[in-house]
């Protein structure tokens, strides 16, 4: 594939080299596979937003929760699918200088939310099942401020980590070893002493993903006890709700943490960065649909229709 000629001014910025030239022979198939991967994630978290506002009995902070998340998941695969999907069908893999800051930005900022907004969700079913009496008083009345401080809280942070980042000078090879611009891989490409740029970057880490994590953990160690000492249905019906949320904690807190913990990266890590840029947001909608209310909300949404 012929390489286009690199500028090398912070004016204009240098472009960037996708990491898709390893297999120049499967771009059909990967952009096949990918399309699919994307309108799953816009239909089925689309899905969950209309039926969460249609069904009035869905109108409780835990739905409010997960309407958010559900946003927020389109919006994080479309911080990289549609790039993905042009560098598949056109065969250009290059990514300008703005366009790679706009997409860490997103990208950074996204991530940040959906681990603040997470860290809400547990918080949320804490109070509803060790504290019920007050669950209304509590979530009605701050449910709104958690979900706007999950999305505008690391807004002036990610602007500067984003500036840091891209006001490094950058070495002569811009082949980025990764499907999208993420911290780490850029932070290997610099020319310069990254050493401020990694803690900045692990002080980010610990502000919005250890931080709400051990809130997460704290949260549902309480609830696991509250429900193993009191086995009331109310209880079994309010704790039933949490797997999901379970589930896509281990998907996305998994993969994002082995790949931003790892003392070096690797070739591998681009793939593991698609478990929670790409699959976590596929799989959001159909670890929802487990839950029965959703499912019975959808078949009266889909019947009127």
């Amino acid at each position: 594939m012929p390489q286009r000629n690199i500028l090398k001014n912070h004016t204009a910025g240098p472009a960037f080299l996708l990491g898709f030239t390893d297999h120049p022979g499967l771009p059909g198939v990967c952009f096949t596979i990918f399309l699919l991967v994307y309108v799953t994630v816009v239909i089925g978290n689309g899905l969950i937003v209309l039926v969460t506002v249609a069904e009035l009995s869905l109108h409780s902070p835990v739905y409010f929760f997960l309407r958010n998340l559900s946003f927020l998941e389109i919006s994080y695969a479309s911080a990289t699918l549609p790039k993905m999907l042009v560098c598949f069908l056109m065969g250009d893999v290059w990514i300008s200088f703005f366009g790679c800051a706009a997409q860490l930005y997103f990208l950074v900022l996204l991530g940040s939310s959906e681990c603040l907004l997470l860290a809400a969700v547990a918080y949320d079913r804490y109070v509803a099942i060790c504290d019920p009496l007050r669950n209304s008083l509590v979530m009605n009345g701050g449910f709104c401020e958690l979900v706007v401080g999950s999305w505008m809280a690391a807004i002036p942070i990610q602007v500067g980590k984003t500036y840091q980042v891209f006001s490094l000078p950058f070495c002569a090879s811009h082949h980025l070893h990764h499907f999208s611009c993420d911290v780490p891989p850029l932070l290997e490409l610099a020319c310069a002493d990254t050493f401020w740029s990694r803690v900045t970057l692990h002080a980010v880490i610990l502000l919005f993903a250890v931080l709400p994590f051990s809130i997460i953990v704290a949260s549902y160690v309480r609830i696991i006890g509250t429900v193993l000492k009191n086995s009331s249905p109310g209880r079994h019906k309010a704790f039933s709700t949490c797997t999901s949320h379970l589930m896509v904690l281990t998907l996305f807190y998994g993969s994002a943490t082995v790949l931003y913990f790892k003392h070096r990266p690797a070739d591998t890590d681009k793939y593991l960065a698609l478990f929670y840029t790409v699959l976590t947001p596929m799989l959001n909608p159909v670890i929802s649909m487990r839950n029965r209310e959703v499912r019975i909300a959808l078949r009266k949404l889909l019947w009127k229709k």
